[in-house]
């Protein structure tokens, strides 16, 4: 059975499922209906990060153009353009056991493509979450659910994985951003 986080709330992940090794970070969203002519384009990325909190090269920002990582231990499931359907929306594929030994942290993202020029903000998008699934059994282990609390932001940290000595942990962090991608990047230490 799932743990269900509320914002700040932290967890163990390989502690409590012991073998644990192979994960799939699903997100997912839907926009609520509005008449503002254009299409939403939510994108998930991630972060790798070292022990001060910053990438160490820009090859460690998974997005769209950039879906993996060097040793392909963190690959992105693609674009989902529309965020149709129910479910996940984009997946992030783990490999615990192989992330290299210099990233402390994977910060996740949901960012709103393009959200200045459609004039779009978290405020038009609802049921947004983040999930930690076994990808061995398909069994939902980690679940947050940020709720409503986003009017002006276009891009939100939405939870993060850490190590903590030999285990990794997830903390549920929903922190939102006015600035969008750039400024998840700017912050992260991305060159942009």
């Amino acid at each position: 059975m799932a743990v269900n986080l509320a914002k700040g709330q932290k967890v163990d992940l390989t502690k409590s499922n012991p073998g644990l090794t192979k994960v799939i970070v699903g997100l997912g969203w839907d926009t609520n209906k509005y008449d503002g002519g254009k299409d939403f384009d939510l994108d998930a990325t991630a972060f790798c990060l070292n022990e001060n909190g910053k990438v160490s090269s820009d090859a460690d920002f998974m997005f769209y153009n950039n879906p993996s990582n060097s040793n392909n231990s963190i690959v992105l499931s693609g674009d989902n353009r529309t965020g149709e359907g129910a479910g996940d929306d984009e997946t992030v594929k783990i490999d615990l056991a192989n992330i290299p030994a210099d990233i402390n942290k994977i910060a996740f993202c949901i960012t709103i493509h393009e959200a200045q020029e459609r004039n779009q903000n978290f405020g038009q998008v609802a049921n947004s979450y983040v999930r930690v699934v076994s990808e061995v059994s398909g069994e939902e282990l980690i679940r947050y659910d940020l709720g409503e609390d986003y009017s002006v932001e276009t891009a939100v940290v939405v939870g993060e994985l850490y190590r903590h000595g030999a285990e990794w942990k997830f903390s549920a962090v929903g922190s939102g951003f006015q600035d969008g991608l750039a400024g998840l990047c700017r912050d992260f230490g991305v060159s942009i």
